[in-house]
C-alpha cells in the first residue's frame, strides 16, 4: 500500500493528466466552501447538479478542508482509496483461504492494476466505489469460506460497505448487491440461512448511510431531483440496440482479461488443472467471483458508451481468484515466464528515466523523481538478476512506469491554465471578486480552483454568452472565442498559454532555445485575461 501511494503519488497528486468529469466534483466542492451548503452539488455554471450521489464530492471537499484547494487535496483521497483497496484485496484472500502466499500474489496483482492506478489519480467514483465494494466484498467471503462461523463483523461489512458504495454511484452497487445476496441464499455448495442474512442493527444503519442524501433532497428540492439522477443512471446509460449491447460486451472482456496481463499469461501453462483444483477446494466462491464477473460484463455491455473504469468495482475479488489459480499453477517455478515480463516492464522504465536524464539536461529536472526512479530501478534489477521475489518485480515495474510518465506529462501539462492565471491576477494587484468564464469548461474548474476563495468564477452559457459578457467587468476567454466579442469593448491585460499536442515535438526540441517561446505561442492554446475599458 505504502509502495503504491510513493509511486502512484506523483503521478496523482498533480495535474499532469485531468480527467473531464473531475471538474463537476472539483466545482461542486469549492462551491460547497464558499456558501456552507455541503449536501447540494452545484455546476461551474452554478445549475444544480443531481447525477451522482454525494460521498465522491465530499472525498474532495474533506482534501479541501484539510490541504487547501489546489489539485494535491482534490485527489490525495483518491491515492489513498486505491492502496486502500490493495490492502482489502490482502484481506480478503486471508479471509477465504489459510494460505498467506495467495494473498500477497493477489495483493500484488491488485497494485499493478492499470485500471485501479488511474482511476487512484481521479477524483471521480470510480475508485471509491471499487473501494466499498471491496469491503461489501469482506462480509460475502465471510459467508462463503469453508471453515468456523461467520464473524460478527460479517454483515456489517456485508452491507455497510453495499451502503457506502450506493452513496457513490448508486444502482450499479445495489445491483451487483442484490446479485451478491441472492447468490448467498441460493448456491448449492454452501447455501446461506436468510435468518443469518436479516441481521436489524447493520441493515438500518446501512440503510440510514444509504439513503440520507437522497431523503435529504427530496426534502429541500422535492421530488424533481430524481430525474436528473435517474436520467443519469439508467436513461442516457443504457444501450437499447442488440448489436451496440454485443460489441460492449466483446470489448468488455476484452478489457476485463487486459487488465490483468501479464497475470492471466503466467497462468496459461497450468490453468485447467488449477481451475479443476480451484473448484474442488471452494466452488462457493469460485462461483460467487465467476458471477460478479458476468455481472459485471453485462452491465458494461448495457451502457450506451463502454468504459474501461465500469469493469473495476470486481476486480479485487477476481484478483483473489487469479491469485488462487496462479498458486495452484505454482506460477513460480516458471522463473523464465516472470523475468520476461519484468523485464519488459523494467526495459520501459531504462527508456523513460533515460528520457527525464535528457529532459534534466535541458533544463527540465525533477530530481527527486528521478533519483526515486534510480533507487526503484537498482532493486528491481536485483530481483532479475537472483532470480528472487519476481511477483513484486513485476508489480514494481509496472508502478514504475507512471512516475516516469510524469516526467514528461509535467513539462507539457504545467503550469496550468489555473496556476499562470493565479499568478496574473496576483501580480496584477487588482481585485476581481467575479470573473466570467467562455472556454474549456474543464480548464474553467483548475482555474476556478485556483482563484479561490478571493475570485468567483462563473461559465457562461453556451448559446447567448455574448449577452451574459454584459454582466462582468472581467472575463476569461479562451482564443477561439475572443473573435466572437466586441474587442473594442475590451483591452487584454494579460494571456496563459500552453503547449499544443502537434507542436509537442518542436517544443521539446527547441527547449531552453529562444526560439522555443515564439513557437509555444504561435501554435500554443490561449485564454486571455480582459477588461471593460472604461
Amino acid at each position: 500500500m505504502g509502495i503504491f501511494c510513493l509511486l502512484v503519488g506523483p503521478f496523482a497528486l498533480s495535474f499532469n493528466m485531468n480527467y473531464p468529469d473531475e471538474m463537476y466534483y472539483r466545482d461542486a466542492a469549492v462551491e460547497m466552501m464558499r456558501n456552507g451548503d455541503y449536501l447540494t452539488t452545484y455546476l461551474g455554471s452554478g445549475e444544480l447538479r443531481f447525477k451522482k450521489p454525494i460521498l465522491t464530492y465530499w472525498a474532495v471537499l474533506a482534501g479541501f478542508k484539510l490541504f487547501g484547494v489546489n489539485a494535491f487535496a482534490s485527489r490525495i483521497f483518491f491515492l489513498l482509496a486505491g492502496a486502500a483497496t490493495v490492502g482489502l484485496t490482502f484481506k480478503l484472500s486471508k479471509i477465504l483461504f489459510k494460505e498467506e502466499k495467495i494473498a500477497a500474489v493477489s495483493a500484488l496483482i491488485m497494485a499493478a492494476n492499470p485500471v485501479l492506478i488511474l482511476s487512484a489519480g481521479r477524483s471521480i467514483p470510480d475508485v471509491l466505489l471499487v473501494l466499498t465494494m471491496t469491503l461489501s466484498a469482506l462480509g460475502f467471503a465471510a459467508y462463503l469460506k469453508n471453515d468456523g462461523p461467520i464473524p460478527k463483523w460479517a454483515p456489517w461489512a456485508l452491507y455497510g460497505g453495499l451502503a457506502l458504495a450506493f452513496e457513490v454511484k448508486g444502482l450499479p452497487a445495489a445491483a451487483l448487491g442484490g446479485i451478491g445476496i441472492v447468490y448467498l441464499l441460493l448456491n448449492p455448495w454452501k447455501r446461506v440461512s436468510l435468518k443469518s442474512l436479516i441481521h436489524i442493527p447493520s441493515l438500518l444503519v446501512s440503510s440510514f448511510i444509504a439513503l440520507f442524501w437522497f431523503l435529504a433532497m427530496w426534502k429541500i428540492h422535492g421530488p424533481t431531483y430524481l430525474d436528473s439522477f435517474l436520467g443519469d443512471q439508467v436513461g442516457v446509460r443504457v444501450a437499447s440496440k442488440s448489436f451496440l449491447v454485443f460489441k460492449h460486451g466483446l470489448i468488455a472482456l476484452g478489457l476485463l482479461i487486459a487488465m490483468f496481463i501479464p497475470w492471466v499469461l503466467l497462468a496459461i501453462p497450468q490453468v485447467k488443472s488449477s481451475i479443476s483444483k480451484a473448484w474442488k477446494e471452494n466452488p462457493q466462491f469460485a462461483g460467487f467471483a465467476f458471477l460478479w464477473a458476468l455481472a459485471i460484463l453485462g452491465m458494461s455491455a448495457m451502457t450506451s458508451v463502454m468504459y474501461e473504469r465500469y469493469l473495476l468495482p470486481v476486480a479485487p475479488v477476481l484478483a483473489v481468484y487469479l491469485g488462487w489459480i496462479l498458486i495452484n499453477g505454482e506460477f513460480e517455478k516458471r522463473k523464465m515466464g516472470l523475468r520476461i515480463a519484468t523485464l519488459i516492464f523494467f526495459t520501459l522504465n531504462l527508456v523513460l528515466f533515460g528520457g527525464g536524464i535528457f529532459l534534466a539536461i535541458k533544463g527540465h529536472a525533477m530530481w527527486a523523481i528521478l533519483f526515486l526512479i534510480l533507487a526503484v530501478l537498482i532493486y528491481i534489477g536485483r530481483l532479475i538478476w537472483k532470480g528472487e521475489k519476481l511477483p513484486k518485480a513485476i508489480t514494481f515495474s509496472f508502478l514504475l512506469i507512471f512516475p516516469g510518465y510524469t516526467l514528461f506529462t509535467s513539462l507539457i501539462s504545467f503550469p496550468h491554465q489555473g496556476q499562470q492565471l493565479s499568478e496574473i491576477i496576483e501580480s496584477a494587484n487588482k481585485n476581481f471578486e467575479t470573473i466570467g468564464f467562455k472556454g474549456n469548461n474543464h480548464t474553467s474548474s483548475k482555474i476556478r480552483m485556483s482563484l479561490y476563495p478571493e475570485t468567483r468564477l462563473t461559465n457562461l452559457e453556451k448559446i447567448g454568452w455574448q449577452d451574459q459578457v454584459q454582466e462582468f467587468k472581467t472575463l476569461i476567454i479562451e482564443d477561439r472565442f475572443y473573435d466572437s466579442l466586441n474587442q473594442e469593448q475590451f483591452q487584454i491585460l494579460d494571456q496563459s498559454v500552453n503547449w499544443s499536442s502537434k507542436a509537442i515535438p518542436d517544443l521539446i526540441n527547441t527547449f531552453g532555445k529562444p526560439e522555443f517561446n515564439s513557437i509555444l505561442n504561435k501554435t500554443g492554446k490561449k485564454f486571455y485575461l480582459i477588461q471593460k475599458k472604461p
